[in-house]
């Protein structure tokens, strides 16, 4: 009995830490994207308990977006402004260990925020999936997933883009998951994009090369999402 209990002790503090040294490598924002945290003539940035506000000249509409699986959240300030800046405020949400799962509800607090008329919830890989199933139970505008794929059935409007060059998405698995979404949701792939070029952490492990540069990528990644909204 002696042996099995240090057994088990040892087995314990073995997966803690596994556990910490696994959300402890995660990818680090880049240094171009802490410099959006600067306001701008037309963007302010402010945070808030969940994460930040990005805060445009718009009134009505509003993002919740989750970040991708082990990415700080801070990365998507570059795409976030770009949506900002053309009429959707964006709350970009700081997950605990940085992954999604660990908070799926966290926009239920972000949403006592502002008198917004239109709410949409978005992410990046997992951070989508996570997204998704927020939106399974709950009245929103729209759902937005970059290189991700719902968890379950979708009602919502729903934009979903990857990149052609994405080798970090399971292509068989986004394929049988797009079954769950609405019947007018619109999928589109983003030619010489990959995984990571949504966000700003640098290269990410098993990724392809992107045809496109990051802002490229970016900037339709915000046209479309504008579009979806009838902003554009």
């Amino acid at each position: 009995m002696k042996r099995k209990g240090k057994f088990l002790i040892l087995s314990a503090v073995f997966a803690v830490i596994l556990s910490v040294l696994y959300v402890s490598d995660y990818y680090h924002a880049s240094e171009e994207a802490a410099e959006y945290l600067k306001d701008t003539s037309s963007v302010s940035v402010s945070e808030i308990e969940e994460g930040l506000l990005i805060d445009g000249p718009g009134e009505d509409n509003a993002l919740i977006f989750y970040p991708g699986g082990k990415v700080e959240y801070t990365a998507y300030l570059p795409l976030m402004h770009k949506i900002a800046e053309q009429g959707t405020d964006c709350f970009l949400v700081r997950m605990p260990a940085n992954l999604a799962f660990l908070s799926v509800n966290k926009a239920d607090r972000i949403k006592a925020y502002g008198s917004y008329r239109h709410w949409y919830i978005g992410g990046h890989s997992l951070g989508g999936i996570a997204a998704s199933m927020y939106a399974a139970h709950r009245d929103l505008d729209g759902l937005i997933l970059l290189a991700s794929y719902p968890f379950g059935s979708v009602d919502e409007k729903t934009l979903e883009l990857y990149g052609s060059r994405d080798g970090v998405l399971n292509l068989r698995m986004r394929s049988f998951a797009d079954r769950f979404l609405p019947e007018d949701a619109e999928v589109e792939l983003i030619e010489g994009g990959n995984h990571a070029q949504f966000g700003s952490y640098g290269i990410q492990k098993g990724d392809g090369t992107a045809d496109i540069t990051a802002d490229e990528q970016q900037n339709v990644t915000a046209r479309k999402i504008l579009e979806m909204m009838n902003l554009k």
